[in-house]
This record gives C-alpha cells, structure tokens and sequence, in this order.
C-alpha cells in the first residue's frame, strides 16, 4: 500500500491535504511538531474529526538552534517562517524514511502567503529540506512540476487541486463536500508571530539567558521589565500568571511577595540577592498595597526567606523598565 507522512497542523488545508490523499487510498499518518513557541492543540481536535493516526513530535533543541540563526532570517516578528518550513519538511522527511513511506504532504496553497508560499519559496523549502522530489502539496500540486510519487503512478496527478491566492472559497467548499464542518481560523498558533511575546524573546537572546526550556516558558506569563543588564523581572499579571509562574520557578531565582496584601507573583530568574529590593518595589506597585507607604515584601531565594520593606517604585519607572516596546 501507498503510505505517506502528512505534516498537520490542524488547519483547514492541512486537514484537506491529508483527505484528499487518503481518498486515493494513501494510508496516512499525520505529523505534528511541538515547541515552546506552538502546540499540537489544534492538530489534536482537528484529528478527531477525520480519524487517522497523529504522531507529536517534539523538536525543540532543533528549532531553537535554526531560531538563533534563520538562514533566511525573520518575518515581522520573530518568525522565521522559511527556515522553520525547512526544518519542518526535513524532520519529516526522515520520519517518512523511518517508517517507509513514499512521500510527504503539506496543507500548502501557492501564494496563500506572499512571502513563505510563493512559488521561489516553495522550491527553496523543498530544495533545502534535502527531499524536493518527496514533497507534494496536494492542494496547489496541478499548478507544480510533479513529483516523484507522482511520475510512477502512486497517486493520481489529475485528482490533486489547483488552488492558488489568499482566498480560502475553494478549500471551505471542499470541507462541506469532505463533511468538514469544524475548523479553526486560518490565523495564529505560533507564539512567534506575536509582537510582545517576540521583544521578549529579543531580550532574552541578546543577553543570553536562555539556559533552560522553562526560561521560553518564563516568556508567555506575567509583565516583563528589563531593569538592568544582568537583571529582569516577572511580575504575575493575575492569580492564572501567578500559578503558571509558581509551576516554572527554581531555587536560583528570587521569588517574591506581598506579606499583608493581595499582589503578584514576582520573579527574578536566576536573581542576586541586590536584585531583591527593586524586584520588591515592583511587587508593592501591582499589589493592593498603598503607593507612598512601606510594606513588607517576602523574598524566597534558594532555602531562605527574608522581609523586604519596600515602597512601590514610581510609574515613570515601570514604562521605562517594561519590555513591550
């Protein structure tokens, strides 16, 4: 039987993509990929409604070293869509060696996005992938040189579609044909693309303190104010922050908060103990605590807790200190 890999990202074209070949009797297995930056949430409701196997794999020590250093460099944000596409299709490319496959698939539609789906750029993916003959992309396949699979008769080439351009008419009638009627927008799902949470990691790469996967983790929570070179801090927004902070925190960091009234969560990864009574005035400036008087703050650094009398630092400094542009 003819089997290929279908790279899934849970997306209306993705979720065509893979249909579209199971109906030429392609046994399928989907493939989605996890990292800091994105999940398999989509991909795992969208695989309920189709019924074919889903394998997650996750590739975050390969995406972080093409992150510092896209070949072809980053979109608006911190999204190095081509470089990621690549390594994508490469990572598939060998799981489809692995388990005998005879080509990948992708949602791609040709000129769905000007920059990463134009005809170049989807000839420099494939190309760079090192599988360019292996690659088919059912959707926009009748307006690209046939691949492989296709030249030996695997699949049926006057079966595949045509479709081009940013419009998504085509594909939303197909669904309703395919009996598809659950999908999710066509936007969002990669953190990268996100313009606060992109400064942020700006920061975090420029001074390099990114030394373990939950520092990514750090970036998704809270407020987030560069005080000095060597010192950020995290301040929770709210109780859900605050949790999620707690779960990520470890004993080289300064973690602090209000003694005798409702506050944030605040913390200093990796802090110095003279880091402490900054981070406690911004901990008494988003707390309930009056502005212009002394209160207690507790400090949690390694197995000792001490008080901090702090008063909340002025507002003037939080616009200056915060990184979100």
């Amino acid at each position: 039987m003819v089997k290929a890999i279908a790279l899934f990202s849970g997306g209306l074209d993705s979720i065509l993509a893979a249909v579209l070949m199971r109906r030429q009797n392609v046994d399928v297995l989907c493939l989605t990929f996890v990292t800091p930056f994105f999940d398999a949430r989509k991909a795992q409701s969208a695989i309920e409604q189709i019924n074919l196997p889903l394998m997650i794999q996750d590739i975050t020590a390969e995406h972080l070293e093409m992150l510092k250093s896209p070949r072809y460099g980053y979109g608006k944000n911190m999204n190095p869509c081509i470089d990621c596409h690549t390594l994508m299709l490469n990572l598939a490319g060998k799981k489809m060696e692995e388990t005998g496959s005879d080509f990948i698939i992708t949602g791609e539609v040709l000129g769905q996005r000007p920059m990463s789906q134009n005809k170049q750029s989807l000839y420099v993916v494939a190309k760079n992938s090192g599988y360019p003959d292996y690659i088919l992309r059912p959707l926009s396949a009748g307006l690209l040189p046939p691949i492989k699979a296709e030249r030996k008769n695997l699949i049926d080439r006057s079966r595949l579609l045509s479709i081009q351009g940013r419009g998504r008419k085509d594909q939303i009638k197909l669904a309703a044909e395919f009996g598809i009627a659950n999908y999710a927008p066509p936007a969002g799902g990669c953190l990268l693309t996100d313009p606060i949470f992109s400064l942020r990691l700006r920061d975090l790469f420029a001074r390099q303190e990114d030394r373990n996967y939950r520092d990514y983790e750090l970036l998704k929570y809270g407020r987030h104010f560069r005080v000095t070179e060597s010192c950020k801090i995290i301040v929770g927004r709210n109780n859900a922050d605050n949790e999620a902070m707690k779960k990520l925190v470890t004993a080289d960091d300064l973690v602090l908060k209000m003694k005798s009234f409702p506050g944030p969560l605040v913390v200093v990864p990796y802090g110095q103990d003279s880091d402490a009574q900054i981070a406690a005035s911004l901990c008494a400036r988003y707390s309930d605590a009056p502005d212009d008087t002394e209160e207690d703050v507790i400090c949690h650094h390694h197995d000792s807790s001490k008080t901090i009398k702090a008063k909340a630092t002025s507002k003037e400094n939080c616009r200056t200190w915060i990184i979100e542009g």
